[in-house]
């Protein structure tokens, strides 16, 4: 995915060799180069991020179908088990029946796995298509909506949410808000997550001493619109700040400044669901 630069550089040297490029002509020349090597090194950076991205995604596509596995195993050995009585003489009727009910519980079991998981994807998509489809052109240029490792993400902008150098949601956001609450509003089986990041440049305003500040009570400052003003059940909502340390970008150019200081808002499935299925699990007699 890296961008040669090469071609570039080439034609500026023939050009300068040649004697007929004036300096004006040379500096726009060079500040275009090092704009292309700013822009080569972040789409380095996203590569990189959408690897691990993908790499854990495939960890836990991976035990995910462990578990189906190793239920299926089970499920296999309990039907040999059953087939070994019903073909002997000298069990009794009390052994294929527990036999009988070990398996379909096994098969219950497997069952909700797999629909726990097509449930999930399911209502993410459907979620991040209302969302979308909900948004302006406008809209669309400061919100991004993406589906990672079975979560929904929506990032928003700074410049978009909050007044000129300050952690208060502005009036602006109101629209936005108020969409995004109704669809976390709808789908009342999921958790949210209100996270806060910054660039790199130290900050130490009035209350707020650091980065860790000023995303933390932004953070905030999103958690208590999402209540007072959109109703969403504050039961469901956790608020926090990342601070500087988690960029989707360098921070060596202004466009990378500007899409690691956002606001997350992140859905997941409530956790007591996963550990009601774990806790399902039938257990080895």
């Amino acid at each position: 995915m890296k961008i040669s630069l090469i071609p570039i550089a080439l034609a500026a040297v023939a050009l300068l060799s040649q004697g007929c490029v004036s300096t004006k002509k040379y500096q726009s020349l060079q500040t275009n180069y090092d704009s292309l090597q700013n822009k080569q090194k972040d789409l380095n950076i996203r590569f990189l991020n959408s690897q691990q991205d993908l790499a854990s995604a495939n960890v836990r596509v991976k035990s995910l179908e462990e578990q189906i596995a190793a239920g299926r195993s089970n499920l296999s050995a309990l039907q040999a088990a059953l087939d070994k009585c019903l073909t002997s003489s000298g069990q009794g009727n009390v052994n294929i029946s527990k036999l009988v009910d070990e398996i379909n519980s096994s098969n219950k079991y497997i069952q909700q796995l797999v629909n726990s998981k097509n449930k999930s994807d399911s209502l993410n998509m459907v979620l991040t298509n209302n969302l979308t489809r909900s948004l302006s052109a406008a809209e669309s240029k400061d919100v991004d909506v993406q589906v990672l490792k079975g979560v929904v993400y929506i990032s928003l902008s700074d410049n978009m949410l909050y007044k000129s150098g300050s952690f208060e949601v502005s009036d602006k956001s109101a629209e936005t808000l108020s969409k995004i609450a109704k669809i976390i509003t709808d789908y009342k089986d999921y958790d949210v997550l209100i996270e806060g990041n910054t660039d790199n440049v130290p900050i130490s305003k009035g209350a707020i001493r650091n980065n860790w500040d000023l995303s933390a009570l932004r953070a905030s400052s999103v958690v208590q619109a999402l209540q007072n003003t959109y109703r969403v059940d504050p039961k469901r909502l956790t608020a926090g700040g990342r601070g500087e340390y988690n960029p989707i970008a360098s921070n060596d150019s202004e466009a990378g400044k500007m899409k690691n200081r956002r606001t997350q808002i992140i859905i997941t499935p409530k956790l007591d669901q996963f550990m009601d299925l774990i806790e399902k699990a039938p257990e080895k007699k």
